[in-house]
Order: C-alpha cells, then sequence, then structure tokens
C-alpha cells in the first residue's frame, strides 16, 4: 500500500507498506488512531496518544489541532485503508511539505515553518595541516 508518511522536521514521502494493523502501529511508533478530516477518501493515521506521550510536535492540523509523532496519509477504499491515488498523494505531499516548529505566543501556539532536517547542511571545518618542527 503506497502512502505518505510526514516525520517530524522532515518533508513528506512516499513509502509502501503492507497496510496490516502491525505495520500501521510501527509507523506512528505506537496504538493507531484514525481521523477523516477531508472530503478527500482520505485517511490520517497518526499514534492515538501522541500527546499523552509527548512524541515531538509534527504538523498543525488545519487551525484547530496539532499532530504529534509521526502520521500517515492513506487512501480509503469501502472497508479499509488503501494506496493514495497519485493524484492525491501531489496534493498531501504539497500540504504537508513544510516542516512546523511551534511556539506559544501568549495564549496562541503558532506554527512556524522552518527548513527540513534532512536538508539542513552542515559548513565543512577546514583544517591546516599542522607544520612541526623538531
Amino acid at each position: 500500500m503506497d502512502v505518505l508518511i510526514v516525520e517530524p522536521e522532515k518533508r513528506p514521502r512516499m513509502v509502501n507498506i503492507t497496510g496490516d494493523l502491525k505495520s500501521l502501529q510501527q509507523a506512528v511508533g505506537g496504538h493507531i488512531e484514525a481521523i477523516y478530516p477531508y472530503d478527500d477518501p482520505v485517511a490520517i493515521v497518526c499514534n492515538e496518544e501522541g500527546k499523552l506521550l509527548g512524541l515531538p510536535l509534527n504538523r498543525k492540523h488545519e487551525d484547530y489541532d496539532i499532530i504529534a509523532g509521526t502520521f500517515l496519509i492513506c487512501g480509503l477504499s469501502d472497508e479499509n485503508f488503501d494506496s493514495l491515488s497519485p493524484e492525491l498523494a501531489e496534493k498531501y505531499l504539497k500540504k504537508y511539505a513544510d516542516p512546523e516548529i511551534f511556539m506559544r505566543m501568549g495564549s496562541k501556539i503558532v506554527a512556524i515553518p522552518i527548513k527540513p532536517k534532512d536538508e539542513l547542511t552542515v559548513p565543512k571545518l577546514r583544517h591546516k595541516a599542522a607544520e612541526y618542527e623538531l
């Protein structure tokens, strides 16, 4: 089953999983919870206890919630999770493209887009060869 995986501080990417309960739980790191917030035939599958376990905050979910920990976006068939269609995969790759960090400002929590961890570059130190006289 081809799904979108969205990890904290990383860009989303397509992965192939078997789609059974064990593979879904492994992907999100615990018991799963499915939510169906969109009109599209998709589900967000996340860790049911992500916030309680203190998993890293990942992405804002519309303007009313934050998803904690890694989550999947799956397509839906009549009674089960299914592969995302290429069109829906592209749509949700764009929607969740920018990783976010969160900051409290007064009584609100604000999402701030950041550069993905997998794209950060660390400057290389240049070492001069040491010359010693004996």
